[in-house]
């Protein structure tokens, strides 16, 4: 009995009804789908995006959009993609090997078969000293543009008061726990996250309430003489320095490194023993007991913060110190995190830090460059300058936007700068001491000379130190790039185990090193090939890479000639 054509294809059995319900639950599996795995592998990108738009940002784009309106429009986006382009480097490092790049820095230059002393103290320490370097002028852009935000919220503030009260947002870390434990920290993600959406919103608001040509703003990202001429290409490799953070690349690398798809629950930490626990459980102990067995788990919880547990003790001594004594992420793992990974990568880069960055610059340009408050190329507006005149032409609501969103950048940049500086005194030095004394001491290396330069500077000067440290940023990062871009082209470094036993006979002519194989225990001539999947960079990426590392350096060494 032949069937009908309805039976056949049962899509067609109820008409256009049925093919309406079968599209629309497709449609809601395809959004689940999507939600289900942003869910899962969003967070590394927005955390990394924070470095892109962080104070520092704001005086270099404050200054370009006063100087040259929408002139260097072109360079933000530039360099939005020079920073795409390098945490998908670093991103692609982490999945696959497992590593930071700070510890592939160790690997590399700690223990050389040859001249160890000269690789250590020619090339190692000196660029964990560069990195230090790097992390103290981002924490100074951080704290400064932060106290700057309270200083204008909070006028009898003083400037070396907010300095002091910014800087103990290194608590909220403290209180976080360890935000680059082997798993993501989700709550330490959703913060960042809100204070990026609450730099973006006022942004908007803020454009939204000035009149601005829009043609000439996106002629401005197109490249022009403009760029070019006397003072430029300074404030260009300012706000290179100021997109392309060093510090956000070890932190990038570091966090691909996570697991973000296990479901197996991490092992709590008891403060209490059986015994104790049972007792106020079933409320058998008395007031006194209760209250002294609290403060006893109380003392050792806040003892053990200083402390190296011995699980995680285990952990760095287990850290290799050669290539040779460690294997790279599974297969598996690589598969299932490389390309969400870097989808989220290049999505929060290109669709946050770029926008947010060439909002500020239109800001500046708008009111400065083009408006009532034109400044002209002689006087480039500093943090104060720009409330000040949003207050006066747009309104108190704005200006107070403006502050918002300053403080909420400021205060994004800083955790995730002491969280950087946390990773990088790992990598490279492989310490031994807990958490929360690395983000002290990283805190401490940042506090002191914002300190300083607020107490002895004053606001007048505090633009100027902002554009100049992007400005070391920006020479200090051809000596990071050049390791990630080397690491990241090695077919070595970046090859994943693939094996699969197969039943094969060895020929008695091949001799058995000469094979890439692992003879089987149970039958000698049953024998399991070995290849490996190659996630290096290919040719092209690879050209990319050097190219973009030639522009950087040769414009720091125009701008170091130049001064």
């Amino acid at each position: 009995m032949t069937a009908s054509p309805n039976q056949a294809n049962p899509d067609l059995q109820g008409g256009p009804t049925t093919t309406k319900k079968h599209w629309i639950d497709r449609l809601h599996h395809v959004g689940w789908t999507v939600f289900h795995h942003a869910q899962k592998h969003t967070g590394v990108g927005i955390v990394c995006s924070v470095a892109y738009f962080d104070p520092g940002n704001w005086g270099v784009d404050l200054q370009a959009g006063s100087q040259y309106g929408y002139k260097l429009l072109f360079i933000v986006l530039l360099s939005g993609l020079f920073a795409a382009f390098l945490q998908v480097l670093a991103c692609r490092l982490g999945v696959v090997t497992g590593l930071d790049l700070a510890s592939h820095c160790r690997l590399l230059f700690y223990d050389r078969p040859r001249h160890k002393k000269l690789w250590r103290w020619g090339v190692l320490y000196p660029l964990y000293a560069l990195s230090e370097i790097a992390v103290i002028s981002t924490d100074l852009a951080e704290l400064l543009g932060s106290a700057i935000a309270l200083t204008l919220l909070f006028p009898a503030l003083p400037l070396w008061g907010g300095v002091l009260v910014t800087g103990a947002d290194v608590l909220l870390i403290l209180a976080l726990g360890n935000p680059l434990h082997s798993r993501p920290a989700k709550v330490f993600e959703w913060i960042i996250a809100a204070l990026v959406l609450a730099v973006l919103i006022c942004m908007a608001v803020i454009i939204a309430k000035i009149n601005i040509a829009w043609g000439p703003a996106f002629d401005g990202f197109v490249p022009s003489q403009e760029i070019f001429s006397s003072g430029a290409l300074y404030t260009s490799v300012g706000i290179l320095g100021a997109t392309v953070m060093p510090h956000s690349l070890f932190l990038g690398s570091h966090l691909a490194t996570q697991d973000r798809l296990s479901k197996k629950p991490l092992a709590p930490v008891s403060s209490l023993s059986s015994k104790v626990r049972e007792q106020v459980l079933t409320g058998t102990a008395s007031k006194r007991e209760h209250v002294q067995y609290l403060g006893r788990a109380i003392w050792r919880k806040l003892r053990s913060f200083f402390v190296v547990s011995r699980a995680e003790l285990d952990v760095l001594n287990a850290r290799p110190m050669s290539y040779e004594h460690r294997e790279n992420h599974s297969l598996e793992f690589v598969r299932s995190h490389l390309y969400h990974g870097m989808v989220d990568m290049v999505s929060s880069l290109l669709s946050l830090a770029v926008i947010i960055n060439a909002l500020i610059l239109i800001l500046a340009s708008a009111v400065f460059y083009y408006g009532s408050g034109a400044y002209g190329s002689e006087s480039p507006a500093s943090l104060y300058d720009a409330h000040t005149l949003i207050q006066n032409t747009i309104g108190p609501a704005a200006a107070l936007l403006f502050a918002l969103a300053l403080l909420a950048s400021g205060q994004s940049a800083s955790l995730v700068a002491t969280v950087a500086g946390q990773s990088i005194s790992e990598g490279f030095l492989n310490w031994k001491v807990s958490p929360v004394v690395r983000r002290l001491l990283t805190r401490l290396l940042g506090l002191i000379p914002s300190m300083t330069v607020a107490i002895v500077v004053g606001p007048n000067g505090i633009n100027f130190l902002l554009v100049v440290t992007q400005v070391i940023l920006s020479i200090i990062l051809p000596f990071v790039i050049f390791p990630l871009i080397y690491l990241t082209s090695s077919s070595r470094i970046m090859r994943v185990r693939k094996t699969a036993s197969e039943h094969t006979v060895i020929s008695p002519g091949v001799e058995a090193h000469s094979l890439p194989v692992v003879t089987s225990l149970d039958d000698p001539e049953i024998i399991q090939t070995e290849d490996f999947v190659d996630f290096s960079s290919g040719k092209f990426m690879m050209s990319i890479g050097w190219l973009i590392w030639l522009v950087i350096l040769a414009a720091n060494v125009y701008v170091l000639v130049t001064l």
